[in-house]
């Protein structure tokens, strides 16, 4: 195999190989010209000369492939830089001030006896860019609108902490709390952006790597599409992502990016800190990454602002007339500047100017002082204001701002760019002395040799402190700052929900189809109906929902500008500006970012919105759990539909769509509040209990999940007297039996109600076992009560002892309890330890596969046969029927011929 440098170089972009010359004269003269340029001027001059034909030919619009990348140095050349309105010496104070106490902070929760750490190198990097955001950019919420979304580095907190207390909206006690947030409360600081946690403080969970950048292109996306269907005036809010390099290898960081330029989301701007280091290393030794990701930013359609030079280069690249410097920055790999960042000045005379006489002519007349202070753009206060100034003004495109640091830049020679910089969490005395110093801060060697560092504060009079506050108060308020301006909705009456409660008489309709009938009469209230936001990847017809396509229409902000294939049929595909309908293609990130955007809506714009996202249960939890925490974080509200749920139910699809775990992965998410139900009042119930509690006046900070399946059943009338309370709650008795003298218990959800029925019928006629059909519409809430009684019984031994309600409502049902469900037993046996008698669970455990309905519940041993086995073995355990029978009914009901099943229903792919 050839090497790189013997390999054909590849065409990028697509000569006109199949195009006839018309004119070979005209074309050899423009090749005779190009030959001459370069035998004459040589190769850097040649290349200008075609990149100002490239620039004249697109002002002349003609039609020239993209190029990938551009040279190494800034996009924005120093004659186009616009005027700095900032005062920069003071802002130069009050960085140095904000750096200090990042580090300070973070060092002090290093203390002996609490150690909880931090990290205090990406905020030194990246402090220049976040203060001129500050200073200059970022929108307050006090107009009353959503202002700025600003998506913070999670590693960059300390940083952004340390401004708030010179704004005194920390306070010394709350900087000593970093990361001690229960032993130092109410004073403690979370470690990252937790809105949860800090919900007056944080917006944007984005510690999760990867998830800021998606969560803020959706949430860009959200601003459009809330300002296209008149909900809310988001005109003036920009949203920004601050970004790592090292970040952007997740592939969530990338993934979403075209979604972004395809509908000119000109309203977002994401600014990486290419500072060159992820958290072992270089990012890309051997590379380059800003030219990398310049490549794939161009190539999705953004616009591209490289910010990699500060000021102190001007000169020398102005007297670049061979391009010998520019040729240098382009062919050096990244590795190698890491390493230029951590030596000296001679060190860089000798191995970066000194390889070419025409290199080492340009410094001749420096310092090595002087050549070691040759910085890097993002720490340059007007290169920084000049590239976020184009980002905001430029319209069409979102920007991408590339923007190189130092990672620990001026935490001295221990920590700047160095590969443990990331890890290194405390500074000796040595090193504070010397940051005080490179700061220039009034603080004595004796502060810095008794205890603990202080914190630098300039006085709340001084010039510092007053510009931070009129520069705020100039840009509309601080930030960040989270504001629920929201008020409660007029939720809909009881009638709403008559339809779905009468059942579905002689019609067989599955839950996913009962929750969409549900879900067409909710939007057709009048107050409520326009705040609902549908959500699906590309599955909207898979869950019946297609039938929204005429009225609710699919969000598209350039509209529809083709005609429909299906435009002559009553459910036509529509596009419209004004859609409701999300969708967003095949990408459950993608949706899960438009759910989260949407259901913080009330806080981010003071505008609640009820987003309803559908998908296949399987891809749900499983796919983009971390993103379902990222919601609970953010605080977000709305429905989650897991459709098609069930190990069982998806009959030919399989291994990977059968889902019978995703409930017990929702029971991990302390805000989410997870129902399994079977019938469509049950829905009914739940979804009116959702929206109360998530919308009405005393609205909570969770989301809900519903499992729904594909697999057509009779629904049953809402029963006279029905047990509300016991359906909210997590369980309830569904049918009572009426023969039989043997009493025995049977708990099932979601789609084994059925099944639990005809095993309640069969029992009675062949066994004379009398037993109840409990519906468990949640074994998760059920779970979660009983734990809540068990610590409340912990912490309060001379109070009342509470009992769960599990163990109250079953209380007084007699024989022992078999519990089944299409999920795997571990879902049912969250209760076991609170059922007030024997308990056994029957589930769908291992691996899906494809096959009849009816074959694969018989191979699980689920089906009705099996669940009439179970409640026989335990009632043989205790004794009340004979152990003999066992064998008999296994052979008599064929348990062990997977193939002796009825096949069940087919069909229902909604």
């Amino acid at each position: 195999m050839a090497s790189g440098s013997d390999r054909n170089p590849i065409i990028i972009g697509g000569l006109p190989s199949q195009v006839p010359d018309f004119d070979p004269e005209e074309t050899q003269e423009w090749l005779d010209s190009l030959d001459a340029a370069v035998d004459e001027r040589g190769r850097q001059r040649a290349r200008y000369l075609m990149l100002r034909l490239i620039e004249r030919a697109r002002e002349k619009r003609v039609a020239v492939p993209e190029m990938r990348s551009t040279d190494y140095v800034n996009t924005i050349p120093t004659g186009a830089e616009p005027f700095f309105p900032g005062n920069e010496e003071i802002e130069r104070k009050i960085l140095n001030a904000t750096r200090w106490n990042a580090a300070v902070m973070v060092s002090r929760a290093q203390r002996p006896g609490i150690g909880v750490g931090g990290h205090i190198a990406t905020f030194a990097s990246s402090a220049s860019l976040y203060d001129v955001g500050f200073n200059h950019f970022f929108r307050g919420k006090d107009e009353g609108d959503g202002g700025d979304q600003v998506f913070f580095q999670g590693h960059a907190s300390p940083g952004i902490y340390a401004r708030a207390f010179l704004l005194d909206r920390l306070s010394e006690d709350n900087l000593d709390g970093f990361r001690q947030e229960k032993s130092k409360a109410p004073h403690g600081l979370s470690s990252y952006p937790h809105p949860r946690l800090m919900p007056d403080f944080w917006e944007f969970p984005t510690v999760s790597m990867g998830l800021g950048p998606i969560g803020a292109i959706y949430q860009a996306r959200m601003n459009r599409y809330m300002h296209a269907r008149g909900i809310a005036d988001t005109s003036k809010s920009h949203v920004w992502a601050f970004l790592g390099d090292g970040e952007m290898d997740e592939p969530e960081s990338l993934g979403q990016l075209t979604i972004a330029a395809r509908e000119g989301l000109d309203n977002l701007t994401f600014v990486v800190n290419c500072n060159l280091q992820r958290l072992d290393g270089p990012v890309r030794g051997n590379g380059k990454v800003i030219q990398e990701l310049e490549s794939v930013f161009r190539g999705a359609g953004w616009n591209v602002i490289k910010l990699i030079w500060d000021r102190t280069w001007d000169p020398l690249l102005a007297q670049d007339r061979d391009g010998i410097l520019v040729n240098k920055m382009n062919t050096t790999p990244d590795g190698q500047f890491q390493t230029y960042a951590t030596e000296s000045g001679a060190y860089i005379r000798d191995h970066f100017f000194g390889d070419d006489q025409r290199l080492r002519a340009m410094v001749q007349g420096m310092t090595d002082d002087q050549i070691l202070h040759l910085g890097r753009g993002g720490h340059d206060h007007k290169k920084i204001y000049a590239a976020f100034k184009a980002a905001v003004e430029h319209s069409g495109q979102p920007t991408v701002i590339l923007a190189k640091t130092v990672k620990g830049w001026t935490l001295g020679p221990n920590f700047e760019g160095r590969n443990a910089t990331h890890q290194m969490k405390k500074l000796t005395v040595d090193d504070l002395k010397g940051f005080r110093d490179r700061l220039h801060l009034p603080i004595s060697d004796k502060e810095l040799e008794s205890g603990a560092p202080p914190y630098y504060h300039p006085g709340r009079n001084s010039e510092e402190i007053q510009y931070m506050h009129d520069r705020r108060l100039g840009l509309g308020g601080y930030v960040p700052t989270r504001v629920v301006r929201a008020k409660p909705l007029a939720l809909p009456e009881d009638k709403t929900y008559a339809t779905v409660k009468k059942g579905s008489g002689q019609q067989s309709i599955a839950t996913t189809m009962a929750f969409v009938r549900l879900l067409k009469d909710l939007m057709r209230d009048k107050e409520l109906g326009k705040r609902f936001v549908l959500i699906a990847p590309d599955e909207y017809r898979t869950f019946g929902m297609d039938s929204f396509f005429p009225s609710a229409k699919i969000y598209n902000p350039l509209g529809q500008q083709y005609e429909s294939v299906d435009r002559e049929l009553l459910l036509a595909y529509k596009e419209s500006p004004t859609g409701q309908m999300l969708h967003d293609g095949i990408s459950e990130a993608g949706c899960t970012a438009s759910l989260i955007a949407a259901g913080s809506a009330y806080a981010t714009h003071g505008e609640p919105l009820i987003p309803v996202y559908v998908f296949y249960s399987m891809f749900g939890f499983q796919r983009t759990g971390d993103q379902f925490w990222q919601m609970s974080d953010q605080l977000a509200r709305g429905f989650v539909l897991g459709a098609t749920a069930g190990r069982t139910t998806l009959t030919g699809e399989g291994l990977q769509h059968a889902d019978g775990h995703s409930q017990l992965l929702a029971s991990t998410n302390p805000g989410c509040v997870a129902y399994d139900p079977a019938f469509g009042f049950e829905i009914a119930h739940i979804v009116q209990d959702g929206l109360r509690r998530m919308y009405g006046p005393d609205s909570e900070d969770v989301f809900y999940y519903l499992t729904v399946y594909n697999e057509p059943i009779q629904h049953p009338a809402e029963p006279e007297n029905v047990d509300a309370e016991g359906i909210l709650k997590g369980v309830y008795r569904f049918s009572e039996g009426v023969s039989g003298s043997i009493p025995a218990q049977i708990m099932a959800s979601g789609v084994a109600v059925p099944w639990a029925v005809e095993a309640q019928k069969i029992l009675a006629e062949d066994w004379d076992v009398k037993a109840d059909v409990w519906s468990a519409t949640s074994w998760n809430e059920l779970r979660r009560e009983a734990v809540a009684c068990e610590e409340y019984n912990l912490l309060h031994p001379e109070e009342e002892q509470r009992v769960p309600y599990v163990t109250r409502k079953l209380a007084g049902a007699q024989g022992p309890f078999v519990a089944v469900s299409d999920w795997m037993r571990s879902v049912p046996d969250q209760i076991a330890r609170w059922v007030p008698g024997t308990y056994q669970s029957l589930g769908a455990d291992g691996f899906g596969f494809a096959d009849t309905r009816g074959a694969a519940r018989r191979f699980f041993h689920i089906d009705a046969q099996s669940i009439v086995v179970g409640v026989l073995t335990e009632l043989a355990r205790e004794g009340k029927v004979d152990r003999s029978v066992l064998k008999q009914a296994i052979d008599w009901y064929q348990l062990l011929d997977v193939a002796a099943a009825d096949p069940g229903a087919a069909g229902g792919d909604a």
